[in-house]
């Protein structure tokens, strides 16, 4: 099995859309020839960011071919959700035979309600794991997109599989956070802790990440490269400047409703000219003309355009 280098800045990329709905594929290819050159580790392809649940499997599969086609030497981390274990690791196999080089394990909604025997998530990461056999990313997300906060056990347990190279800890939660790098750092494997916590990136370097797998991440993502860089010698002060001065950014994207961080990502990037329409997949809707207002002053703000 392939050892993924995750450690650095893993953009959730969005997906483009004609304006008939369908994918569209120059105006993918221009975004991530924007995207690439300003030094991502990895991208992550049909994830929530990208609307891959929203998306028909031909069409992720062609959105993630095109991706792989464009990143090169870059690995390509397919988000993987379904709704059945026999249909995500049909999707994995799907996955990996388009060039992705990691998958991206999403929560199902088998995983619902409490307690959540962890027989059920760490049964279906196995499977995965056996029947695809790529490096797999395991998902903690907050309940209120849709995700689950795993138990101290079952985060154990699903850390043991050979595949499972690294954890997504979205929880929003700061405490939660700082519980899980601890409960990592006492596995007898480790697995690399990615943050998937988009309002507290410098702060998730800080508390010890060695990764970041985020949707903000393709908005100002040299700035953020930077950002780890310098975390990584240690000059925390001038890593922070950066954070603060993208941070209100960061705010107005995923501001309430939460849900909405798709589209208003999609206007931030028309915004920066990288892309030319914000077409949403039904049922997700566009931001109303008002939004727009705030995040070019954010994108002003924060020197980006």
């Amino acid at each position: 099995m392939e050892q993924l280098n995750l450690h650095g800045i893993i953009p959730a990329c969005v997906v483009t859309f004609d304006a008939d709905g369908k994918f569209d594929e120059a105006q993918y290819r221009h975004y991530l020839q924007w995207l690439l050159p300003q030094g991502p580790v990895g991208l992550a392809i049909n994830a929530d960011t990208g609307e891959g649940p929203h998306l028909w499997p031909d069409e992720r599969e062609r959105v993630l071919r095109v991706a792989v086609e464009e990143a090169g030497e870059v690995p390509v981390i397919a988000g993987l959700s379904a709704m059945f274990t026999a249909q995500a690791v049909e999707e994995g196999k799907r996955a990996r035979d388009a060039g992705a080089r990691g998958l991206l394990v999403f929560p199902i909604p088998a995983y619902q309600g409490t307690p959540l025997d962890p027989a059920i998530p760490v049964a279906y990461h196995e499977a995965i794991a056996q029947g695809v056999g790529l490096p797999m990313v395991a998902f903690q997300l907050q309940p209120a997109l849709g995700g689950v906060i795993f138990s101290e056990d079952t985060l154990r347990r699903i850390a043991a599989i050979d595949n499972v190279i690294a954890l997504k800890e979205a929880s929003f939660d700061a405490r939660l956070y700082l519980l899980t790098r601890r409960l990592i750092e006492q596995l007898p494997r480790r697995i690399d802790l990615l943050t998937g916590d988009d309002n507290f990136v410098f702060e998730s370097f800080v508390m010890g990440a060695e990764g970041a797998l985020i949707g903000f991440g393709t908005l100002a993502t040299a700035e953020q490269v930077e950002m780890v860089r310098l975390t990584t010698e240690g000059k925390w002060d001038e890593a922070r400047a950066i954070w603060e001065r993208i941070l209100p950014l960061e705010e107005v994207v995923y501001g309430a409703p939460v849900r909405n961080y798709r589209a208003r990502t999609k206007v931030a990037l028309k915004e920066l000219g990288v892309i030319s329409g914000t077409s949403m997949r039904p049922p997700l809707m566009a931001i109303a003309d008002e939004e727009t207002k705030p995040i070019r002053a954010a994108l002003i703000a924060a020197g980006l355009c």
